[in-house]
């Protein structure tokens, strides 16, 4: 028998309540579900240190926005996943939010790497079982939104012509921006905008060249 304990963390009990039994009803017959559940940050840390100690827990759900805890130090569903990556390295994490603005996905996924990703508003409860049971096996999981953002960053890159390429090799080879428009035929002005670009396809946060060379080296362009 495969024994699996589960922690689902979320502020509204109807919703946790819906996850229960989607995952009761639809476990595979060799399958022993535990689950514990918690409505806030408070609850949810003192059960994953409890279980980190003795018996820990193998799937995690966390709902990224809840009421934090009292002492200020986890604010989020996004801050308890790091903790139970921290203390139980093996659990396999899932997340669960409302949130689908691309930002705050690609800062879950850069943040936490997630085994789960599933927005609400993608859930049915046959995505719900479906992705468990992917998760146990062979995770990552993600719902169709996480899915299409993902394609959508990576066929991105297909847009970086020649002349964006040319002004991520002149910035490699230290030319400064101010100067670039004597190698490439086009205004200063442009080159902003051809930059600013450059840096929303590489999803470049801090706004530094230097970022923009990394993350481009990394991405084989230079």
């Amino acid at each position: 028998m495969n024994h699996i304990n589960i922690l689902m963390v979320d502020d509204h009990p109807i919703i946790i309540e819906g996850y229960q039994n989607v995952l009761m009803a639809t476990k595979r017959d060799d399958q022993t579900l535990h689950i514990d559940t918690a409505n806030n940050c408070d609850e949810a840390v003192a059960m994953i240190e409890r279980a980190s100690k003795k018996y820990p827990y193998h799937v995690c759900f966390f709902d990224i926005s809840l009421p934090g805890s009292d002492d200020g130090k986890y604010a989020s569903g996004e801050d308890l996943a790091l903790l139970a990556k921290e203390l139980m390295p093996r659990a396999k994490i899932v997340i669960l939010t409302m949130f689908n603005e691309t930002f705050r996905i690609h800062n879950i996924i850069k943040e936490i790497d997630p085994d789960g990703f599933l927005i609400k508003s993608d859930l049915t409860s046959m995505e719900l079982a479906d992705g468990f049971q992917q998760i146990l096996k062979s995770p990552p999981y993600y719902s169709s939104t996480v899915s299409n953002y993902l394609k959508k960053t990576i066929s991105s890159d297909i847009y970086i012509d020649d002349i964006n390429r040319k002004i991520l090799h002149l910035l490699s080879q230290g030319i400064k921006t101010k100067n670039l428009s004597e190698y490439i035929g086009i205004s200063k002005s442009a080159i902003e905008k051809r930059k600013k670009h450059l840096k929303l396809l590489f999803l470049i946060d801090d706004g530094k060249d230097e970022s923009l060379l990394k993350e481009a080296r990394e991405k084989g362009y230079l």
